[in-house]
Parts: structure tokens; sequence; C-alpha cells
């Protein structure tokens, strides 16, 4: 019976340690886009009208283009909405979106962290029942010890 609960906290723990890799990843995840929307706000700061530019087409492709109108920016707002902004209200709509990426890490964060606290504490549990198992070895030892060939 403790060999069976063993096993299952062993595995428990196995599980909370996945789903904390997997939140982990999410975090790299988010702080790349957050990188991006920095260089986005960057770009926006010193490019002009008439300015060349590469546009990634994918697959590691880019075309070189003119931007036309600096002060038509087209921003993606997330679940598949953009809206087009003037420069500065595209930089503000950016910073908003760095904001809400910075919740959002926090976020996972605290859900790492008690993932982190559960791990912990079936981690205490399994070694004290492993300690529990030894014990009950050594007691039942040392009760057949205790009993001679005589007896």
């Amino acid at each position: 019976m403790g060999q069976q609960q063993l096993q299952q906290l062993s595995q428990e723990i196995q599980e909370v340690q996945e789903q904390i890799e997997t939140l982990q990843q999410n975090v790299e995840g988010v702080r790349q886009e957050q990188d991006e929307v920095d260089e986005a706000i960057e770009a926006l700061g010193t490019l002009e009208s008439d300015s060349t530019v590469q546009v990634p087409l994918g697959g590691g492709a880019y075309l070189r283009a003119t931007i036309e109108d600096i002060d038509e920016v087209i921003v993606d707002l997330g679940a598949d909405y953009a809206a087009e902004f003037e420069e500065d209200d595209a930089v503000d709509a950016l910073e908003n979106k760095k904001e809400r990426l910075d919740d959002e890490i926090d976020e996972l964060n605290e859900e790492i962290t008690e993932l982190e606290s559960e791990s912990e504490e079936l981690e205490q549990q399994a070694q004290q029942m492993q300690q529990q198992a030894m014990q009950q070895q050594m007691q039942q030892m040392q009760g057949q010890q205790g009993q001679g060939p005589d007896e």
C-alpha cells in the first residue's frame, strides 16, 4: 500500500514539474513578444516617410520596401484584430500591449510559484513516507532478530 502511494506521489510530482516547465516556456514566449514590441517602438521612433526597410515575408525571406507614410501604422491588437494609428498613437498602443504582456508574465510567474510550492509539499510527503517505510522495515528486522531458533 505504501509503495503504491509513493509511486502515485512521484507521478504527481512529475506532472507538476512538467506544468512548471510549460509555464516557463510560456513566460519565455511572452518575453520574446515583448522584445518584438520594443523593437517596433524603437523602429517607429527612428523611421521616417520614404525610408527603405526590409519586410519579412516568412521563411527567412525579406523584401526591400519604401515607407510611404509613417503616420499610418497598423498595430496588431490581438484576437485577430488590428487597427490603423498615427505614429504617436501606435506607440501608445504598443506600450499598452507591453503592459498587458507584463501582467501576463506576472500571472504566469505566480502560477509557477504556486506549483513549485505544491511540488515541495509533495516531495516532503514522499520523503516522510520513505522514512516511515524504512522505520517499519527496521522494526520488522529487529523483531525477527529477537526471536531465537529455540522459540
